[in-house]
């Protein structure tokens, strides 16, 4: 048999549906190669079934067989005969055994919203996006955090500092609002908030009331425009304003036919938090109960675990448990407290509810919340059933390193930001360079087989539904930034300094990169600044400000031609993926279906080279011939018209030192 013929996936064209539902029919079906004489059988869980082959198309035979879905999560594979051996096909491709692990896995009732299969997301950390009301803006000494005043930074273009958490560049909603035109021309489908809620840091992951937008972000009434931070903060005139704002805001996106997900951060809270109120910023204030660190009587006390459980002064000791012992970031103790879960399955529903109409939630280190895995499922599970309830077509997607399948089989997260799968071997590949910048790794700069192996083992750990929705980011606020890397510059801020991150970075890197973005499986996803040229090592100098006004426009414009061809070929939302060729920096791969076929290569050397890709694989025919869309090199790219022949199957081509393309059958 021919084993590079042999091919099936989760994708709508051999699964269908692909979406299916308990008791309904499902057709799989496979792939070999015309007139192989072989036998396929469907492989599931308790069944063996033979498969009949239904139809040839140029040099493949199809086989099907229809089977009515379970009730229960079903694994599934493929068996594959010829007179002298017998092979398996799974998530790893071709097998010579069976292993529950590579089997593909199929949930009944699991889907991921059509509209985020493939969506060009754009992330946006707010504070330093655009600041389009210097009325809310923190001034320097309004509080104090973490033992410091904060600073209001006057200068937009100052650079960041090691300490960055209470530095503010006054970003906020109306920054956003007065930008969509801009996020609309770039071409953005979905925007993710990094969170909004009032919180007294500029990066919001220690939320101080998640029933409320931040005033800081939203709007400060004149009243309180040299006000404390507690008026500023607990006045109903703010936060009702800023609320009202936001609505605004998720309206004009939405005529734009742009999404909104927002960041929740439910494992933890802040010091601040008005359950918690340390530091008394809601004491006396009419509406707001005692915060448990103030009051015995509090009816917050079971939200949190305090270190000793003696009758002593109130609070026990000063201390409580803290997400990695971090006493600003309190944990929430679930098991403790049923009002506690109640409260934030509200907080669930309330957002992506009407008046607020947000589209989904990304989750905060969401494999950390409560204190047993058990529980942790328990709660996804409740809070899955809470979201999709209040809005069926909300997304939830959960930030997680490693490997995620134990929540993303049908009944808890819908998918994960992408780090496994994507940003991490795709960093390796092109720039030999840990996603923090920490680290610089010769044997895997450019090492396709490296890179094959390590995508194909992390895309089997997701469902089809939670790979097409998967975030594909290059860069985001925990990271350095990707065009950073590529000066492969091992070191942070504090060692280097902010000069270093743009020195010696190689833009054609970064072309192939958002080459790669543009045309993998996933939903692409920007991190504000990328498409223009910004550059930081991690946290927190890749929080860096936008440059309005000193944008690198080339980068921009490939952008926004990567991302309007994204857009317009379906199999690159939702076809299948199939790697074509991994070697030493050199890649090529395919995105096809039923109607469309896309190929692209890439060549990371440093000198040009011939490369022979088996586009037969990609289901190309014989009399079809491929048509140039976008070809990047070292000093640009271009969009020119250009067509390369198919040699029977086969793509022989010239590609320039650090060059990409990406071509179409015709």
């Amino acid at each position: 048999m021919n084993k590079e013929a042999l091919f099936s996936d989760g994708s709508s064209y051999y699964l269908i549906p692909s979406e299916p539902v308990a008791g309904e029919d499902v057709k799989f079906r496979f792939r070999t190669l015309k007139d192989d004489d072989v036998s396929v059988y469907l492989l599931t869980d308790y069944k063996k079934i033979e498969m009949l082959k239904t139809y040839t198309e140029g040099k493949f035979d199809y086989y099907e067989v229809i089977m009515t879905m379970p009730s229960v999560a079903m694994y599934y594979e493929f068996e594959i005969r010829d007179a002298s051996e017998m092979v398996y096909y799974n998530r790893f491709e071709v097998s010579d055994k069976r292993e529950l692990e590579s089997a593909f896995r199929l949930a009944p009732g699991f889907k991921t919203p059509s509209w985020s299969k493939g969506a060009v997301m754009y992330q946006i950390f707010i504070d330093r996006f655009n600041n389009g009301d210097k009325n809310n803006d923190v001034y320097t000494g309004e509080y104090l955090y973490i033992d410091s005043k904060v600073i209001g930074v006057e200068d937009w273009n100052a650079p960041i500092e090691n300490m960055d958490v209470r530095r503010f560049y006054g970003g906020d909603l109306q920054g956003v609002l007065d930008k969509l035109d801009y996020l609309e021309d770039l071409g953005v489908e979905v925007i993710y908030f990094n969170p909004l809620f009032v919180s007294p840091s500029n990066h919001k992951y220690d939320s101080q009331d998640y029933d409320n937008i931040d005033p800081h972000l939203g709007v400060i009434k004149e009243e309180y425009k040299n006000g404390t931070y507690s008026e500023r903060t607990t006045s109903y005139d703010n936060l009702n304003a800023s609320n009202e704002l936001f609505i605004k805001l998720v309206e004009e996106m939405h005529k734009r036919g742009m999404k909104v997900i927002i960041d929740g951060v439910f494992n933890h809270c802040g010091s601040y938090n008005k359950w918690l109120d340390r530091y008394k910023i809601y004491e006396n204030k009419e509406g707001f109960e005692k915060g448990a660190y103030i009051s015995k009587d509090s009816p917050y006390n079971s939200y949190f675990h305090f270190n000793d459980n003696s009758d002593k002064a109130w609070p026990y000791n000063n201390t409580y448990v803290g997400w990695w012992g971090q006493d600003t970031l309190p944990k929430l103790q679930y098991e403790t407290s049923e009002e506690l879960f109640s409260h934030v399955l509200t907080v669930a529903r309330k957002w992506v509810s009407p008046p607020y109409n947000c589209d989904g939630w990304r989750l905060d280190v969401a494999a950390d919340l409560g204190n047993s895995k058990d529980f942790n499922h328990f709660f996804w599970e409740r809070f899955r059933m809470a979201v999709k309830n209040a809005n069926p077509e909300a997304v939830i997607i959960a930030e997680h390193y490693g490997d995620p399948s134990e929540w993303l089989e049908g009944d808890e997260w819908d998918s994960v930001m992408n780090y496994d799968a994507f940003m991490e071997p795709v960093t390796w590949f092109l720039t030999g360079m840990e996603k923090h910048s920490d680290e610089y790794r010769s044997d895997l700069d450019g090492n396709g087989d490296y890179f094959k192996k390590t995508m194909i083992y992390h895309m089997s750990r997701m469902m089809n539904s939670s790979l097409l929705t998967a975030m594909n980011q290059l860069s985001n606020h925990d990271h350095s930034r990707f065009l950073t890397r590529t000066n492969k510059k091992v070191g942070r801020l504090d060692k280097l300094g902010a000069e270093a991150a743009g020195e010696g970075i190689d833009y054609s890197v970064m072309r192939l990169a958002i080459l790669i973005q543009m045309t993998w499986i996933g939903s692409p996803t920007l991190y504000y600044g990328d498409e223009v040229g910004v550059v930081g090592f991690t946290d927190p100098d890749s929080r860096r400000t936008f440059p309005w006004g000193n944008e690198n426009t080339d980068l921009y414009d490939f952008y926004k031609a990567a991302i309007k061809l994204h857009k317009k070929y379906s199999c690159l939302k939702t076809g299948s993926i199939l790697i074509l060729l991994a070697n030493k920096n050199i890649l090529s791969f395919a995105r096809f279906n039923e109607k469309e076929k896309i190929i692209v290569v890439i060549n990371n050397n440093d000198e040009i080279k011939e490369i022979n890709v088996p586009i037969w694989r990609a289901e190309v025919k014989g009399a079809e011939y491929l048509q140039k869309i976008i070809l990047t090199y070292n000093n640009g790219y271009n969009l020119e018209y250009d067509r390369y022949l198919n040699y029977n199957g086969e793509l022989i081509l010239n590609l320039p030192a650090h060059s990409g393309i990406v071509l179409k059958a015709v």
